[in-house]
């Protein structure tokens, strides 16, 4: 039999039963549409967390300590040199860092524990400078007020929690002025050390000195674009970088420093952000890095682990999908063994004129794959459907509760071919019973059958 006579015959034969072929083909179509509806909630919120972390930066950011290299703590003979500090993160360190291949800007985190001041009340608070890239991060995103006006301005962008504390009405506090108290770090000579050496030569200690400096507050965020490295020091007031760069505030590694009885006068880094040009080149930055002296640290592990949960997540969504499709499998069975009892006679005729046992199967195969093709187009537009309905409800709630909307649910063309695919093959499954109970019947008896 032609195959464009037996594509005629099968749409025929659908359009005789055609309430009862609808009912399964839309039961297929449920089927697909649950699908399609859970699958495109884990792409969405798959892309939703890929995209939040790219423009964050951190895919594209390796943070570079110092190796922590202390004499007499113990470590193994092998692992401690003597003869050999560990290399200081200094300013030459950092350019050296910034000329490698591949790498956009590197940059210090300048992190320190002061005091703020306002309306004659002091408050505790950690402080980091921010660089100017950072406006692309998203992290500013629905930020109430402005970015810094410039790089060196002196100005200050606070956390929501922290200007809680300083106001009942945060957004307020934009446009006034606080007074930040900071202790300077002042190299020390030997002339006030009375140690050895030429008058004016670095001692290697450091004093430190109270400062003063009045910042504008330009704007509140939510979120905490400057968490540190591993989430350590939380800062919950934010400054320009080159700003808080020259305020030479006393930080953490500056007493490490004494610790490790370091012989160098230059101002060290507690650590640095290196950002690269894409992922893909972090891996190689973090090896040259590493033969520079430093450790890092990425979070590209971090990012495996993300895929790999939502691979988990995808395939458990999946499989609940597949369920109302599996019971719709169950009605292309049942609608095709009635399609038996109810056209013995034309099946014995289509033998009794010639058609071979493979044509009657091939007849039902496409009356199952047309179910299932249509039921499937059918399904894919009701799971995009769905899904935008799932995106509006929830931009609805986010926008009462004051938050950024959200793109909740993504249908890639991929997916789309999936549905379909998967579509007609669970419906060509399902008609495999049916064609091959149809093609034994003999034809004698189909002839006889009232």
């Amino acid at each position: 039999m032609k195959t464009r006579d037996l594509t005629d015959l099968a749409v025929r034969n659908l359009r005789e039963a055609l309430f009862r072929n609808a009912l399964t083909t839309l039961g297929v179509a449920v089927g697909v549409a649950s699908l399609v509806a859970m699958l495109s909630l884990g792409v969405g919120l798959q892309q939703l967390a890929s995209k939040r972390l790219s423009q964050s930066g951190l895919f594209d950011t390796i943070f570079v300590t110092p190796k922590n290299n202390f004499r007499g703590m113990g470590r193994p003979q092998r692992e401690v040199q003597p003869d050999k500090p560990p290399r200081a993160l200094d300013e030459d360190a950092r350019k050296e860092i910034e000329k490698l291949p591949n790498v956009i800007e590197v940059y210090p985190q300048v992190r320190f524990f002061t005091e703020v001041r306002f309306n004659n009340k002091p408050y505790a608070t950690v402080v980091a400078g921010m660089p100017d890239s950072a406006t692309n991060s998203g992290s500013f995103d629905g930020m109430q007020g402005r970015f810094f006006s410039s790089p060196t301005a002196n100005e200050a962008i606070l956390q929501v929690e922290f200007a809680k504390d300083l106001s009942e009405k945060p957004n307020s506090l934009v446009g006034q002025e606080l007074i930040l108290r900071y202790a300077e770090r002042q190299a020390l000579t030997s002339n006030a050390t009375n140690a050895p050496g030429s008058p004016g030569e670095p001692s290697g200690g450091f004093s430190v000195v109270p400062r003063e400096l009045r910042l504008k507050i330009v704007g509140v965020v939510e979120t905490e674009p400057a968490a540190g490295y591993g989430g350590y020091g939380n800062a919950r007031l934010i400054m320009p970088l080159e700003t808080a760069a020259t305020l030479r505030a006393a930080q953490v590694n500056d007493l490490r420093d004494i610790v490790r009885d370091s012989s160098t006068h230059k101002a060290t880094y507690p650590s640095l952000s290196v950002r690269a040009k894409s992922p893909s080149y972090v891996e190689a930055l973090e090896a040259s890095i590493k033969t520079l002296g430093f450790n890092t640290f990425s979070l590209l592990d971090a990012s495996k682990s993300l895929r790999t949960f939502f691979s988990v997540f995808d395939l458990l969504l999946g499989i609940f999908g597949s369920l109302a499709l599996a019971v719709a499998t169950l009605g292309i069975v049942n609608t095709l063994v009635m399609a038996i009892l109810e056209r013995h006679r034309e099946i014995g005729i289509l033998k009794a004129l010639g058609a071979a046992d493979s044509d009657v199967q091939q007849l039902f195969f496409v009356e199952a794959g047309v179910m299932g093709f249509s039921g499937g187009i059918l399904g894919v537009l009701f799971g995009w459907l769905l899904g935008r309905a799932l995106t509006f409800g929830t931009n609805i709630y986010l926008h009462r509760q004051n938050l950024n909307p959200i793109e909740l649910s993504s249908v890639p063309w991929w997916l789309v071919l999936s549905a379909l695919a998967f579509a007609v093959l669970v419906s060509l499954a399902a008609g495999l019973y049916p064609a091959s109970r149809a093609a034994k019947l003999n034809p004698v008896d189909a002839l006889r059958y009232e």
